[in-house]
């Protein structure tokens, strides 16, 4: 039997699967069983409000858990499924409200990783899947990250380290288009090419996973690097997440997130960078070097913004 065999038997009987995506290591159940689920939220210690994402492997599995047809998904998933987008879609019966938090509405991707793809397939379910982490702790790009953080997962279904290493992004249709309620990889400016933004209509607040202030956040005071506090700081006990370079000088710890100042490589290395920096006991202040929030940048500063929130105002 193949270790995604095992995971997937394992989905079946009810219980949970740490596995593999694209974007980071998520925690999974089958999406129909609202005992599964469950546990999902209490091994998380997640609060019940935050929905769930459900993962599928076949766009079939749209009629079974959504409520009517919008031709526009299709287009949306003709051009980025599988990959790292989830669209928030009325809900069909069978989704059971612990998932989508008693909203009206579920988030459904496809993964972009042929590990998840087969679990889901092999498991004959969709499954649901938040990051496999602490609630607002850091996500998990590998399957160590797991192990060393989260206890209480039946099975790891390691498949290295995540390609894309942030959270996918999520919309949701309107009359006018199509609404960001998170940020991801796959920006506004790729999906305006297929449908128009809706820049009219208020968003709903807690309507999909990720939209509190604070969220991705290390057990280690993190701050966003500007001129103040790189003047003030003492740098013998910090780390920096170093993007351009530029402000290595006299870093205890210096994490390199990219070689060539690509912002995928900020996005894809920038969890485990946090996680390199959290477990370092000679390391007591994370600084993160900020981006130009354009493309990829705008979710790479949200991540970034909200793993700052809760630690702005604490002294070291």
């Amino acid at each position: 039997m193949s270790n995604v065999e095992v995971a997937a038997k394992y989905i079946k009987e009810g219980k949970l699967v740490a596995f593999p995506t694209e974007t980071v290591y998520g925690l999974g159940a089958n999406a129909l069983n609202p005992q599964a689920v469950a546990r999902i939220f209490e091994v998380k210690e997640r609060p019940s409000f935050d929905p769930l994402i459900v993962h599928i492997a076949d766009l079939k599995e749209l009629d079974q858990l959504t409520a009517h047809h919008d031709e526009r998904v299709f287009i949306i998933a003709k051009h980025f499924w599988p990959g790292p987008l989830t669209m928030v879609l009325p809900k069909s019966d069978i989704v059971p409200d612990i998932v989508t938090s008693g909203l009206p509405t579920v988030g459904i991707r496809m993964p972009n990783n042929e590990v998840a793809l087969d679990l889901i397939s092999k498991s004959g379910c969709p499954i649901a899947a938040p990051s496999a982490n602490k609630f607002g702790s850091i996500s998990p790009t590998l399957a160590s990250h797991v192990k060393e953080k989260l206890a209480k997962v039946d099975y790891i279904l390691d498949g290295g380290k995540t390609s894309v290493g942030i959270e996918s992004t999520i919309i949701k249709f309107t009359k006018y288009g199509f609404q960001i309620l998170r940020n991801g990889i796959i920006t506004k400016e790729e999906l305006e090419k297929y449908l128009p933004h809706d820049d009219k209509t208020p968003i709903e607040e807690a309507s999909a996973p990720g939209m509190m202030k604070s969220h991705y956040s290390p057990q280690k005071k993190l701050l966003l690097a500007d001129n103040s506090n790189i003047l003030n700081i003492d740098k013998s006990k910090a780390g920096l997440i170093s993007f351009t370079g530029n402000l290595e000088s006299a870093f205890s710890k210096v994490i390199r997130v990219s070689e060539k100042q690509d912002l995928k490589d900020y996005a894809v290395n920038m969890f485990e960078a946090m996680h390199n920096l959290e477990d370092d006991d000679s390391i007591d202040l994370i600084i993160a070097e900020a981006v130009a929030e354009e493309g990829i940048g705008v979710a790479i500063m949200d991540r970034l913004r909200k793993a700052e929130y809760n630690w702005r105002n604490v002294k070291v």
